[in-house]
């Protein structure tokens, strides 16, 4: 990069440009922070509360039994599926703690998804909600996962499992959570962690070819990207921020800049399961004085418009973090309007742990732009065609990104990580530029992605999963323009027998039954023939600018 980086003219003055970066595994923030702050509460849920202490005495027992009883290994898989509940939280931190791995499958994942990420990331053991076993439970024996545990929110109601269990767990025959930290001591062996080599986390993300594939997000990564953040948001008050974690924490923006965050700031971290429940979002931040809340723009705008919005006290909160897709200018300056919070805009993708940039909290906010670099982080914008560094502001080209949060590398897929980085620069995929204040814009995506209510869907994963449907010969499928995010449309070729014997609403049910609630076509068209390029591969960009749809 230039000795004279655009992005540094407006950096605010009470930010480091570079930092520290301590060398240790992630759930050593939460030792850390248990020792300093014991009695603050780590998490509440409902009626439920769990302190630091205790939620590192219960992340002791998790580790113990996968290093002692089932003898994982540094480095295996621990597959987990949950809602936001207190035990993913205590799970994830358990995995990491015992040297193995942790892959989070998301909770509206349909049996075809659930095997592929079970297979894909070579899971030994999965540990899950058994509100989701009917689904599993037929998906398992098609993997290699040698232990299943299950977890019952029914005891983390009151009391934690470390206490009490019901009879009802208690003599189970399946193999429960609860039961292993009622009966597991929390004295785990300690495991020698190599913080930039071992991997922390395989974070699944959509491809523009074929199915997702794992991101491989070491100890390093994780770490480095919460202390980024940290800097970031100098006005953080250790031990009193209460975070409002509505954000799926299957997804990796809210492990970073909720959990592993609150982690971090010893925050009370207050789960909500729905974040599309807009009332009981907005009682949660009035009953229990939420300082920081996470959300994607389509949840900021559903508040906007939220007719009774007026009943609740929402004055506590003080700063507002919008990932998941671009924020509109007029949602950002409704929902500051009202609130009278902050409400900064970010970016971030999954091979970077995920965040880069944020627009400043002190300092200059540009809305309509993602902002500037975290401290640590580099970018630069090159030519699509000719790959050369952009230096001049307002002109377009691909977004790359250098930092200690970019990935390992994709997992068991040794040529896709070698495109996707070069000399240590990650390739992003989505078109931007740099304004002439050096805050950056996206402008387009490259890899034809859909967001789809804050959620990324890959036009390619979606593809292959309709083309396993019996009828179908060809489809496409793109983002359609909507009011906020996008809308996914299918275009498919039927095969020659099944023309006029199925309609477009049988296959939008069929995806629907297969596919994740956020992935599914909304819309289906039949055409002719899937429109080429030169080479033979689909034209998004076609199907975009024609119509097709007559």
């Amino acid at each position: 990069m230039s000795e004279n980086k655009l992005y540094y003219k407006h950096w605010p003055d009470d930010v480091p440009k570079n930092i520290s970066l301590p060398l240790k595994s992630l759930d050593e923030n939460l030792r850390e922070t248990a020792k300093k702050y014991p009695h603050a509460t780590a998490i509440t849920y409902q009626k439920f509360r769990l302190s630091y202490k205790k939620l590192d005495e219960i992340v002791d027992r998790i580790a113990n039994y996968l290093n002692r009883d089932l003898n994982l290994s540094k480095g295996d898989t621990v597959a987990l599926h949950f809602n936001n509940i207190p035990p993913c939280i205590a799970s994830y931190y358990g995995i990491l703690r015992s040297g193995s791995r942790a892959t989070l499958l998301a909770p509206l994942f349909r049996e075809m998804e659930v095997e592929y990420q079970l297979n894909d990331s070579d899971a030994k053991v999965f540990i899950l909600w058994d509100g989701f076993a009917e689904t599993d439970d037929l998906v398992i024996p098609k993997t290699d996962v040698d232990t299943v545990i299950y977890s019952s929110l029914k005891e983390w109601t009151s009391s934690d499992p470390s206490n009490s269990i019901t009879d009802e767990i208690k003599n189970s025959s399946k193999l429960y959570l609860e039961k292993i930290i009622n009966k597991t001591e929390p004295s785990p062996p300690k495991v020698d962690i190599s913080p930039k080599e071992d991997i922390a986390c395989l974070q699944y993300t959509g491809g523009t070819t074929g199915m997702p594939k794992g991101a491989m997000l070491t100890h390093f990564n994780l770490v480095s990207n919460v202390e980024q953040y940290r800097t970031w948001f100098q006005e953080a008050r250790l031990g009193e921020e209460v975070m409002l974690t509505a954000l799926p924490l299957y997804h990796i923006y809210a492990q970073t800049v909720a959990m592993n965050l609150s982690v971090r700031l010893a925050a009370n971290q207050i789960l909500i399961t729905n974040a599309g429940n807009i009332k009981e979002v907005l009682e949660a931040i009035s009953k229990h004085k939420v300082t920081v809340f996470p959300g994607v723009p389509t949840l900021y705008n559903a508040i906007n418009n939220y007719e009774d919005l007026k009943k609740y006290d929402l004055s506590s909160i003080n700063i507002c973090l919008s990932g998941g897709g671009s924020l509109p200018r007029k949602v950002q300056d409704r929902f500051e309007e009202i609130l009278g919070a902050k409400l900064r805009d970010g970016y971030g993708l999954t091979e970077a742990s995920p965040v880069t940039h944020v627009n400043p909290f002190t300092g200059m906010s540009k809305n309509g732009t993602i902002g500037l670099p975290l401290p640590n982080t580099e970018m630069k914008i090159i030519d699509i065609e000719t790959g050369k560094i952009i230096w001049e502001p307002n002109r377009e080209g691909e977004l790359c990104v250098k930092g200690p949060q970019v990935m390992k590398g994709y997992y068991k897929r040794r040529e896709e990580s070698k495109n996707a980085i070069e000399n240590g620069w990650l390739h992003t995929g989505d078109i931007a530029l740099l304004d002439k204040d050096g805050y950056t814009i996206i402008k387009a995506r490259l890899k034809n992605m859909i967001k789809y209510k804050g959620h990324s869907v890959y036009p390619a994963e979606v593809e292959s999963f309709l083309l396993k449907h019996d009828a179908i010969l060809e489809c496409a499928v793109i983002g359609v323009p909507a009011e906020i995010d996008e809308t996914i449309r299918a275009y498919c070729v039927l095969k020659p027998q099944y023309k006029g014997k199925i309609n477009e609403s049988e296959i939008i049910n069929w995806a629907k039954e297969n596919m994740a609630g956020y992935k599914y076509p909304r819309e289906v068209y039949f055409i002719k023939e899937i429109p080429k390029t030169n080479v033979g591969k689909i034209s998004h960009l076609k199907l975009r600018e024609g119509d097709y749809e007559n």
